[in-house]
């Protein structure tokens, strides 16, 4: 289960680096086409037609992140009871609760659009811990304790029985 725990994770930090690609992808050819002379409204924004080149970054980052991430997310969190290695729960935690804090920030930013700088900034503590979460599986032994309490409850046994 580690494994799959490291796997998870390093997949999150990987879909936080798409979406970031996928927006800029957007932005990008919005703003080409707007430098073109073209011009972006409601209307535009509701339709289902391709308007310009690089539009097709704004749905992959309305699915990676309503939907890819907190699924893959959710899976960590659930997998990290399995672990077996100290701190897996806890670190899984953080990353689902960023991800809940990214994803209510992502569809707040139409009614509140200064939550764009923090949706951003939670992203880069998403990604970061992620990979944290990661590095942990990465590095924990087969056969580690689950946790701090475990060790020392072992230690303190085989000290009063020496």
């Amino acid at each position: 289960m580690r494994r799959t725990y490291f796997v998870l994770a390093s997949l999150i930090a990987g879909l936080v680096v798409v979406q970031a690609a996928a927006i800029a992808l957007g932005f990008g050819g919005l703003a080409h086409h707007v430098a073109q002379g073209g011009t972006f409204d409601k209307t535009m924004m509701e339709s289902q037609e391709s308007a310009f080149t690089g539009d097709i970054g704004f749905p992959i980052h309305g699915i990676n992140g309503g939907l890819v991430i907190p699924l893959v997310a959710i899976a960590l969190f659930a997998v990290s009871f399995f672990a077996r290695f100290h701190h897996a729960v806890r670190w899984a935690g953080l990353v689902l609760g960023l991800v809940i804090v990214q994803v209510m920030l992502g569809y707040s930013i139409v009614d509140l659009p200064y939550a764009g700088a923090v949706h951003g900034g939670n992203a880069l503590a998403l990604f970061a811990t992620a990979l944290l979460a990661a590095r942990a599986a990465r590095r924990a032994t087969p056969g580690s304790p689950r946790s701090a309490d475990s060790e020392d409850a072992r230690l303190s046994v085989g000290d009063a029985t020496a």
